[in-house]
């Protein structure tokens, strides 16, 4: 905190002096580089040094007060690099031992780069003073929410060693666990660190404080010396063994059965920078369950993607359209919701991918994957295609066209009672008369610009896609634009789109089409920053955001104001007060709460809101988050709490609390109710091989309890052990409703 407040108010520390562009060479190593924290090999004495590192929070204007030195060097083999992060002997923030930690609530340092210099797209790794590592993705130069993607999971090296004023890592990347162009002279290059315990962010590259510290627009340049070694082979297999008994006692009679399955899947390097992935009867009893959600709106909520195949290039994918139209969505391929609301597996084939980067201007991402016939859920085999082809141009901007096909196999006319599922045949009725539509295939066709200025200030992201299937013709298009601007002071956003009423994007995710019959939306919004000279606050403003929704006959549907101002203070906690004005006029008939007198169609409602929400302290043992809203709801009111508690028993293991309440009041006969989401969770982190995680999750919106127990031990890198537990009850009686038991073994082997 000394050295925090000597930083705010001594005006006379100096700028860094590195800028965008700033050169580190980096030269072949002719002696073995041992991990050993010491950096004594002559390699390390004579490489450049990524040195006078500035801050990026709390303040922008100041060289890091603890800093952080970078190295980098190379053999055949392996890409080194080796950080020397000064410090005092205070103790290190570390929440977990677990792989791909939370960057917000560890201190860590690392590397991105862009192997590509195309200034969008490239590699994460970084690692915390206990040696727990974390690697991914980076996306669409850094700039978005989904930029960095943590899921991507492959080998590395690396080995921390912790001295009185500083502590020091060196890393080993292969060659083979990241993609790159030969013959290049330059990369991206950028080095991050995050001195949690101090709340601190620094780089070596000077970045605005409005702008994340791993952004491409501000990058080095690595200059290579000595060639890039040419690519070899690179064939990766990684196979799988699994066995699961599971009993289901929602049937009769109860039915009780076991299942063993083996599978592989396969990476293989056709160039350095393009990849062949491969796929044989996948298997994602190991991905973490969803965390379940009280959704009182009348749209769809979107999970995320952890399964492992969908992530490595899905940028190409997932970035296409706009959140209120997205072409592609993973999650639709192998699961389908069923009649509970819950999600169910339906079991995949095969899957093939290839993508990367072509040359430094071009990137591809083609996919194909067969799913079998499920007729529980009323689908046939099912065959889907995804393929993207991208241009960049300029320093951060992209033209891109995206495909997506899904096809139905084996369907006859006749076969309206084997496949029921409303996306194969739809039921109508004309005249009186019943009518029976059959559609066995769904495309999309996208086009996406991305602009980006020079200093991330400014970004323009705009779509035009049209769906075709044989339900509709005629109003089947959707396009966007989403305008930002940013700057210190200033960020402003704006973003209008338009979703036709026969727009049917069955791979994609459409979080309006069974509200509307179609949509115009506009958005925008305006928020700004002060930055006073005050020991306890980094920055305090308002915000304002529009929000208004028509449907095509110039309707006006929904309407949001919503004004807020927000405290961001140097300890990490964050403080908000909001006030929220809403109007809707009901599309469709709708109540959030169950089986009661609905409200109707064409109906209008309006209401205000007032919340605040706060983050404590995340540095503490104990910390919380904790928001509450109250106002109307409908024709009646809503009182809303919801939030986490977090205990942490560094570095081994947290205990968490998520809670929802609502206690939801309407006008006689429309319900009044009490919904409960409770979920605590124990994430054990026995040591940085040997998780076990334990997650209960109550929801009397569902009627359901959910347990997920799941036990890792990583027995070798990349390689490892699962053992899965997970039932439902019903929360009354805790009578079981099923229950499964998964064991696991993976195993990653380079050919």
């Amino acid at each position: 905190m000394r050295a925090l407040l000597i930083l705010l108010f001594l005006p006379n520390l100096l700028l860094a002096q590195n800028k965008p562009g700033t050169f580190l060479h980096i030269k072949k190593s002719k002696v073995e580089i041992i991990l050993d924290g010491k950096l004594d090999e002559a390699a390390w004495q004579e490489a450049d040094v990524a040195k006078d590192w500035s801050l990026n929070f709390p303040v922008d204007t100041a060289l890091a007060p603890y800093q952080t030195e970078a190295r980098v060097t190379f053999n055949d083999q392996f890409f080194y690099v080796s950080f020397v992060c000064y410090d005092d002997d205070s103790p290190d923030l570390i929440n977990s031992l677990r792989r791909d930690f939370e960057y917000p609530l560890n201190d860590n340092v690392g590397i991105n780069l862009g192997p590509y210099n195309d200034g969008l797209n490239g590699f994460f790794f970084s690692v915390t003073p206990a040696g727990v590592q974390r690697e991914g993705i980076v996306s669409g130069g850094g700039a978005g929410t989904d930029a960095f993607n943590s899921f991507w999971d492959n080998k590395w090296y690396s080995k921390v060693v912790r001295y009185k004023d500083h502590w020091i890592t060196e890393a080993a990347i292969p060659w083979k666990s990241f993609r790159y162009k030969d013959g290049l002279k330059e990369w991206n290059v950028l080095f991050d660190r995050s001195d949690k315990k101090r709340n601190m962010r620094s780089s070596w590259i000077r970045t605005p404080i409005q702008f994340s510290t791993g952004m491409f627009a501000y990058s080095g340049k690595l200059i290579w010396d000595d060639p890039i070694p040419p690519a070899r082979p690179n064939i990766s297999v990684i196979p799988y063994a699994a066995g699961s008994f599971s009993k289901d006692a929602e049937v009769e009679p109860k039915q009780s059965s076991s299942d063993f399955q083996a599978g592989f899947d396969a990476k293989v390097g056709i160039t350095p920078s393009l990849n062949l992935d491969l796929t044989f009867n996948p298997d994602f009893s190991q991905v973490e369950v969803d965390q379940q959600v009280i959704n009182l709106t009348r749209f769809e909520f979107q999970f995320p993607e952890r399964r492992q195949f969908f992530l490595e290039n899905s940028d190409l994918f997932n970035r296409a359209g706009l959140p209120e139209a997205r072409p592609f969505f993973s999650r639709r391929i192998g699961l389908v919701r069923a009649a509970n609301g819950l999600f169910q597996k339906v079991p995949i084939v095969y899957g093939a991918r290839v993508s990367g980067s072509v040359n430094k201007d071009w990137r591809v991402n083609v996919m194909n994957i067969q799913t079998k016939e499920e007729l529980s859920l009323g689908l046939p085999a099912q065959n889907y295609t995804v393929a993207t082809v991208l241009r960049n141009f300029w320093r951060q901007s992209s033209f891109g066209v995206t495909f997506v096909n899904k096809q139905s196999l084996g369907v006859s006319d006749g076969d309206t009672l084997k496949y029921f599922h409303e996306s194969i045949f739809r039921k109508t009725l004309d005249n009186g008369a019943l009518v029976v539509e059959k559609n066995v295939f769904n495309r999309v066709l996208d086009f996406d610009l991305e602009m980006l200025s020079k200093d991330n200030k400014w970004h323009l992201s705009s779509f035009f896609a049209k769906s075709f299937d044989s339900f509709s013709t005629s109003d089947n298009t959707a396009a966007g634009v989403f305008l930002e601007y940013s700057t210190r002071n200033v960020y402003v956003r704006f973003k209008p789109t338009y979703v036709g009423e026969h727009f049917n994007a069955e791979v994609g995710f459409v979080p309006s089409e069974r509200v509307y019959p179609g949509q115009i939306n506009y958005h925008g919004g305006v928020t700004y920053k002060i930055y006073p000279k005050h020991k306890s606050i980094v920055w305090l403003g308002p915000t304002a955001t529009l929000n208004q929704t028509y449907i095509p006959d110039g309707t006006l549907t929904d309407k949001n104001y919503l004004q807020s101002f927000t405290f961001n203070f140097i300890n990490t906690a964050i403080l908000e007060l909001s006030y929220n004005y809403i109007y809707q006029r009901l599309t469709n008939d709708f109540n959030p709460v169950g089986p009661y007198i609905p409200f109707l169609r064409d109906e209008e409602y309006e209401w205000h809101t007032v919340s605040a929400s706060f983050d404590s302290n995340t540095r503490k043992i104990f910390n919380f988050n904790v928001q509450t809203i109250y106002g109307g709801f409908y024709n009646g009111t809503n009182f809303n709490v919801n939030g986490q508690l977090n205990v942490r028993y560094q570095p081994y293991g947290n205990i968490s609390l998520l809670f929802d309440y609502n206690d939801i009041k309407f006008a006689e006969g429309y319900g009044r109710e009490k919904l409960f989401l409770i979920g605590p969770r124990i994430d054990l982190t026995i040591t940085d091989k040997i998780f076990l995680t334990t997650y209960l999750q109550y929801n009397n919106l569902l009627d359901n309890m959910n347990l997920n127990a799941r036990f890792q031990w990583r027995y070798k890198p990349a390689s490892d052990l699962f053992i899965v537990y997970t039932e439902n009850y019903f929360p009354e009686d805790f009578i079981s409703k099923n229950r499964a038991l998964v064991f696991k073994l993976t195993y990653w082997l380079n050919l």
